[in-house]
């Protein structure tokens, strides 16, 4: 396999290999793999990239997702560039050494393919599996191209290594994972001057010796979760400056969140993921009608953009957050968080939470159409949450 026939061009590849690019891409040094459907394809092109020579990586085959991360931990404290991949049930599995990755500040990328979990099983798409992990402490993109999902690989890797915090990029099963579509894959020398090798200040070192992530005395381990969440308020600034970096050299750039039509927007869209494709759609279509409606994409989802979130919807009348997730017994989880960061503004809006989508289930553009209509005709929302295209 030829550098000459992968950099510099445009390729059509799936949302799996977009991953696989960006990893190359960023000389990954350590990866991590076990197969799960449907993230699987990520590390196999790894691995022929590996066996090729092309990525010059230790590729570590594991007996399980928890091995995996622990695998990560192990190169990462070791002071390699280190990646692995995941989805549901295996993220799950992880659930352990996630924790262990932020409290060692250890700069992991992971890339988590959303699958809904089971019973009953399923192998297609939902956000429950990667919002289950919000408070672990990962810094969270939700992708919603294939082209998205490849530069964000690339600038996730250099947020993690500045701020020492590891970090989870977010695709849809099979809607982006397994749909082919063109992504400019950049030239290696490009990427090379935008993300430098990783030399950490502190790693293991036979000839310098060190402990990582002892037995910790209550003395101590408040003020280590403290900085942690400083390193959070950190990323907050890194991810707008690498974005702003990374438009410099490849000239694309997407921001923590998108306002789409919001400049005169009575009512705003809140979406993620690639359910925001069919929705920028549809309020193209619903503004010719007359109606101001705007869109707006969470792309991090942590750490939590509260600035940006405030300063576009307390302008507007009503919001329709989209989930395409449940916290069973409440509501959607980012409508919860919407939620929370406006709650103390002098002026907010109305909320409305709308559950769809759900394993893997189409949503359309007739779904958007119902919602914004229902929406822009209510007064407030009567429910917690509203659930679309439930079949009883």
């Amino acid at each position: 396999m030829k550098e000459s026939l992968i950099f510099g061009k445009k390729k059509v590849v799936t949302g799996n290999h977009a991953v696989s690019y960006g990893v190359l891409l960023s000389r990954a040094e350590v990866i991590a793999a076990y197969p799960i459907t449907p993230q699987t394809q990520i590390v196999e092109l790894l691995s022929e990239f590996c066996a090729s020579g092309l990525l010059k990586a230790k590729f570590i085959k594991v007996e399980s997702e928890h091995s995996a991360m622990a695998a990560c931990v192990g190169a990462a404290a070791a002071g390699c560039r280190t990646f692995t991949a995941t989805s549901a049930h295996g993220l799950a599995l992880m659930h352990e050494m996630l924790h262990w990755a932020v409290g060692g500040r250890l700069p992991i990328v992971l890339a988590n393919v959303n699958r809904s979990m089971g019973p009953g099983w399923s192998v297609w798409t939902d956000q429950n599996d990667s919002l289950s992990q919000r408070d672990v402490g990962f810094v969270q993109f939700y992708c919603e191209s294939n082209q998205e999902v490849l530069d964000t690989t690339i600038q996730a890797f250099k947020i993690a290594e500045t701020c020492l915090i590891p970090v989870m990029l977010v695709l849809d099963a099979f809607v982006l994972s397994h749909t082919s579509e063109p992504v400019d894959i950049p030239y290696q020398e490009d990427v090379d001057q935008f993300l430098p090798p990783y030399k950490p200040k502190y790693f293991l070192d036979v000839n310098d010796p060190r402990a990582f992530g002892g037995l910790t005395s209550p003395d101590h381990y408040y003020e280590i979760r403290y900085k942690i969440e400083e390193a959070h308020r950190k990323a907050l600034k890194v991810a707008e400056e690498v974005d702003n970096e990374f438009y410099q050299i490849f000239g694309r750039k997407y921001g923590l969140v998108e306002a789409y039509q919001c400049e005169d927007a009575r009512l705003v869209l809140v979406t993620s993921g690639t359910i925001t494709g069919t929705a920028r759609q549809v309020i193209d279509e619903e503004r010719s009608k007359g109606k101001r409606v705007g869109l707006l994409k969470i792309r991090l989802f942590r750490p939590s953009p509260i600035h940006l979130i405030k300063e576009i919807l307390t302008k507007v009348e009503k919001v329709a957050v989209i989930d395409r997730n449940i916290s069973f017994g409440h509501s959607g989880i980012f409508s919860q968080e919407i939620k929370s960061i406006l709650y103390n503004e002098i002026r907010r809006p109305m909320i409305f939470d709308f559950v769809i989508g759900l394993g893997g289930r189409d949503v359309v553009p007739d779904d958007i159409r119902e919602i914004i209509d229902f929406t822009y005709k209510a007064d407030y929302p009567q429910e917690m949450v509203y659930f679309r295209g439930v079949r009883l």
